[in-house]
């Protein structure tokens, strides 16, 4: 079986690379299950001061896999793991993001993007609704563009996706054209190798206080929730919409 998250080290910094491209890094149930490995060794490793996830191909993560998706519980479990990690992540992305590939982009304390990747909450083209991502997302977004981009489906840019604080920051592409996104990182991961573990770990706690609440508040009755939109005539409907390339019977 192939290597679905690849782990590197690097002067006190962990980069964990999605490298499902069959799938365009979606949440299946291998993937996540390796993710959570992946981080849980880093979470373990005292030399390391950082986790760095990013991912090959042009898109980070596509969302739930469609074909096969992971359970809710496990993915739910991945993200209170990533906010309760002792150590910062920082997402570094490239590409585009879609759907719940938003919450594994959200829980993350930092987040920097390139100048060509893409932004959509697709769940309610779907028959969905953006259900357990919402917790990690709203305590950071801007609660008018939340609204906004969770009911539409919309696309946005970096630019927009900084503005409404789903990103840390982007990168504009330099004079000869690459993108710019690790130039950025630079003095992010400089300033996070200087750090000691105990003051990262206990600042960390300071500053996901808000999404470690809500997902132990609301875990158990969201999950629940994705679970029966899921399994509904509507979310079938719309998923084997996506599949044949059309419109969704509802769309007016």
């Amino acid at each position: 079986m192939a290597t679905l998250v690849h782990a590197a080290q690097a002067t006190g910094i962990t980069t964990l690379t999605l490298d499902s491209p069959a799938n365009r890094n979606a949440l299946s149930e291998e993937l996540v299950a390796a993710l959570r490995a992946a981080l849980a060794a880093a979470g373990a490793d005292p030399a390391v001061r950082a986790v760095v996830l990013t991912h090959t191909g042009t898109t980070f993560c596509a969302g739930a896999d469609l074909k096969s998706p992971c359970d809710p519980a496990d993915f739910l479990a991945l993200l209170r793991e990533i906010a309760e990690l002792p150590k910062p992540v920082v997402a570094r992305v490239t590409g585009h993001v879609r759907a719940g590939g938003l919450g594994l982009l959200g829980v993350c304390d930092i987040a920097a993007a390139g100048p060509r990747s893409t932004y959509a909450f697709t769940e309610t083209h779907l028959g969905l609704a953006p259900a357990v991502i919402s917790m990690p997302l709203l305590p950071r977004l801007d609660p008018r563009a939340a609204a906004r981009y969770f009911l539409t489906a919309e696309p946005f840019d970096a630019p927009e996706a900084a503005r409404i604080g789903l990103i840390t920051l982007h990168a504009t592409e330099d004079a000869d054209g690459a993108d710019g996104v690790d130039k950025a990182l630079e003095p992010v991961l400089a300033g996070l190798r200087k750090a000691s573990p105990q003051g990262l770990a206990a600042t960390k706690a300071l500053t996901a206080a808000a999404v470690r609440e809500d997902l132990e508040r609301d875990g158990a009755r969201l999950t629940e929730l994705s679970g029966r939109l899921f399994a509904s005539a509507e979310a079938r409907e719309g998923i084997t919409a996506r599949f044949e390339r059309r419109d969704p019977a509802w769309a007016l």
